[in-house]
């Protein structure tokens, strides 16, 4: 490389070795009349994963605020370096709401819900993936590394490859990568594909995810393929190449695991079960509100059971945890209509004084009382329609100790491909399916359950979040390094 090209290629070079840009700031945060910040971490399976990481690194966070306008200075919280992108309340509206969670989310979600594709949307999208790109290469130092997260910023790799060719990028998808045959329905295909080849390498949940994406190059760009491999310089063997691979994500095990050998969690969790008329089965959904999940699937599986007269309604109960999520997003506000209403009708046909089938929360809760929840629940359900992983089936299981507990676990899940064949796994859309399974859940033999969910635990505390995030970062850097295109 030449000595013009390397001075190109730095200029504008920050400080930092290790820069992480997501969507959200790991921190919620004001600023107060008088200029100072006031902050509160964000919880998060992510900023768990990534806070010592940074720390060890001397590591700078890009993110959104989280409310429109928003503008400060970069400011330090918790060993990280934090750096604001502001959003307006239209970008907002457009780049997040829309683009991103009424066109990206469906399509990649198997088109659950349909998307919607708008024009003025996309470039919303196109702007602020520009700010963010611009805002990274402004922090990274010379020849750093820096990580993008998710579906929201897809296009962030070939901007900031553009602006800083000799930087070492990651992206990692959080969320499903559909088929082509569905992802080729986006107008802007070409675009997002490029954007993400901009990385160094790209990483997914599950094997088929890396897959898809691999096909959708093959078919919709000129690049060659070979394997996992895209090279961008049309079989140049001093090109670059771009890796795809699977590197399935997870939580902080010990955390849950601490949490529940707690003696007031523990007593929590009887207080719970004593709350809920001590019933013989509780059984525990616990989901963002969002029709990925399988809700009205679960609850009509659910009716139909005590329905038949397969369960005992008088003493069994189905708590439901739905928290808050995109609420203006016309198909999540039907969801929570559609879903409410189910659980009143059952509510009001199967339900009794002091005794409900269905307790319904729609709101968020900290981790000692999720703890605590799982702890109290004979059965946990996940049934989503498709999920890039569900980390509540892992807190699940990393809750369980005391190795009590039945998981039931959609089969369209990442955690299914990790955890089979410790779960009962289900296909959701088959209700007939789903009710037997729930019915055997409810009714296991104890002995069952525990072989069962040793197994489990064996796998989930070993392959703990931090290992998740080392093992990225570790391939990314073991990547050949070319400074090229400047």
């Amino acid at each position: 490389m030449t000595d013009q090209g390397s001075a190109r290629s730095s200029e504008g070079s920050g400080d930092y070795d290790l820069v992480v840009v997501a969507n959200r700031l790991p921190v919620d945060f004001s600023v107060g009349a008088d200029g100072e910040v006031d902050w509160q971490r964000s919880p998060g399976g992510l900023v768990s994963a990534l806070e010592p990481v940074m720390q060890e690194n001397d590591g700078a966070w890009v993110g959104w605020s989280g409310a429109p306008e928003l503008a400060h200075e970069p400011f330090e919280a918790d060993g990280m370096m934090l750096v604001p992108v502001t959003l307006s309340a239209s970008e907002i509206r457009k780049y997040y709401e829309g683009f991103s969670n009424d066109t990206l989310w469906p399509l990649y979600h198997d088109v659950i819900a349909p998307p919607a594709y708008h024009r003025q949307w996309w470039e919303a999208y196109r702007r602020v993936n520009q700010r963010f790109a611009e805002a990274a290469a402004a922090q990274a130092s010379r020849g750093g590394v820096v990580w993008v997260h998710d579906y929201q910023l897809q296009l962030v790799p070939k901007m900031l490859r553009d602006l800083r060719p000799d930087l070492r990028i990651g992206f990692f998808d959080h969320i499903p990568f559909p088929p082509v045959e569905l992802f080729q329905q986006l107008p802007w295909r070409r675009s997002i594909l490029e954007g993400l080849l901009g990385a160094d390498l790209v990483g997914f949940q599950r094997g088929g995810d890396a897959s898809n994406f691999v096909r959708a190059v093959r078919r919709l760009t000129d690049h060659p393929t070979r394997g996992s491999v895209v090279s961008m310089d049309d079989g140049d063997a001093q090109g670059r190449r771009v890796r795809a691979a699977a590197f399935p994500i997870s939580i902080d095990t010990q955390r849950f695991d601490d949490l529940a050998r707690n003696p007031d969690v523990q007593a929590r969790a009887r207080e719970v079960r004593a709350d809920l008329g001590d019933p013989d089965v509780v059984m525990l959904g616990v989901d963002r509100l969002d029709y990925t999940k399988g809700i009205r699937h679960r609850i009509k599986a659910y009716g139909e059971i005590l329905q038949d007269g397969r369960i005992d309604a008088e003493h069994t109960t189905l708590v439901q945890v739905a928290s808050p999520s995109r609420e203006n997003v016309g198909a999540y506000q039907e969801l929570r209509e559609h879903v409410e209403g189910l659980v009143g009708r059952l509510n009001g046909e199967f339900g009794e004084i002091g005794h409900s089938a269905i307790h319904y929360l729609h709101h968020s809760y900290p981790p000692e009382e999720m703890a605590a929840l799982y702890l109290a629940a004979d059965v946990m359900l996940v049934t989503s329609l498709r999920d890039g992983m569900n980390l509540v089936a892992k807190e699940y299981i990393a809750a369980r100790s005391d190795l009590g507990g039945v998981l039931v676990l959609s089969e369209f899940t990442g955690a299914a491909d990790e955890l089979a064949p410790g779960p009962l796994l289900v296909n959701p859309h088959d209700i007939d399916g789903m009710k037997d399974t729930i019915v055997a859940a409810a009714h296991m033999d104890p002995k069952e359950k525990r072989r069962r969910m040793r197994r489990l635990r064996r796998k989930v505390m070993g392959d703990d979040v931090a290992k998740w995030s080392k093992s990225f970062l570790g391939v990314l850097t073991a990547m050949p390094s070319r400074d090229t295109h400047v």
